[in-house]
């Protein structure tokens, strides 16, 4: 009995190191790749793809109307809000609520300063960087920062990977944690997605913001993780 009791607990830690191991080498990963995008780009390298790619989501005859029904740019024009600033502020204060609520303080200043930091990389890399916008195609959304990288996709990243990071730290339930992930993954994509097709910004602009926001949100899972104790865990070391 006790041999299954250690092989069990040995298999948990392990379970657990693979888990921490991937994220970190996902976080670093997609930090370098960001690195490249920005190197590459700023030597002007990926323009012919950027501009062949957004070109391809234009009428040939006039690249001022985007291909597909006419509905469609009016669908990625909703969508794009979900990475905007405001929707992205009120998703954080009420998840903030949320986890005062259960009485899970340290995790909801945690999120609060998680969320700013990014929000603050992100202004300081597209003022660092200057890339304009593009130029090749009208814009079917007004926009008025710089491109590189995009804040939609970023922000996004930065945010919705973070609130489930977070969340999975308070939730018990397996299939809730996975469904926190995939949703964070899925607005993440569309959003991105949306900022290309409404014209606003390059593709690398929308990969590089992906990349950076999900390394962020990654270092802040592994910092979670490692400092962070739900409340119920908590109380019961303290009860034990």
């Amino acid at each position: 009995m006790m041999r299954r009791v250690i092989a069990h607990a040995r298999e948990r830690i392990a379970q657990v190191e693979a888990v921490v191991l991937l994220v970190f080498c996902l976080a670093t990963g997609a930090a370098f790749v960001f690195s490249r995008l920005m190197s590459e780009m700023l030597e002007g390298e990926t323009r012919f793809i950027d501009e062949a790619v957004l070109l391809s989501l234009r009428d040939a005859t006039d690249t001022s109307l985007p291909i597909g029904p006419y509905w469609l740019s009016k669908i990625f024009s909703d969508i794009t809000v979900l990475g905007g600033t405001t929707v992205l502020a009120l998703v954080t204060v009420a998840t903030t609520v949320f986890l005062c609520i259960r009485r899970e303080w340290a995790s909801a200043i945690f999120l609060g300063a998680s969320v700013l930091g990014g929000w603050a990389i992100s202004s300081a890399l597209k003022l660092g960087v200057a890339r304009p916008r593009p130029d090749v195609v009208a814009h079917l959304v007004e926009v008025h920062d710089f491109s590189f990288p995009s804040g939609h996709a970023m922000l996004s990243a930065a945010t919705y990977l973070t609130l489930a990071a977070i969340l999975t730290r308070v939730e018990k339930s397996r299939h809730v944690r996975v469904y926190f992930i995939t949703l964070a993954v899925f607005l993440i994509v569309i959003i991105g997605m949306s900022r290309v097709y409404l014209g606003v910004h390059y593709p690398t602009d929308v990969l590089a913001g992906w990349c950076a926001g999900s390394a962020w949100a990654g270092f802040v899972w592994l910092f979670a993780r490692r400092y962070l104790k739900p409340q119920q865990e908590a109380g019961q070391t303290v009860g034990e």
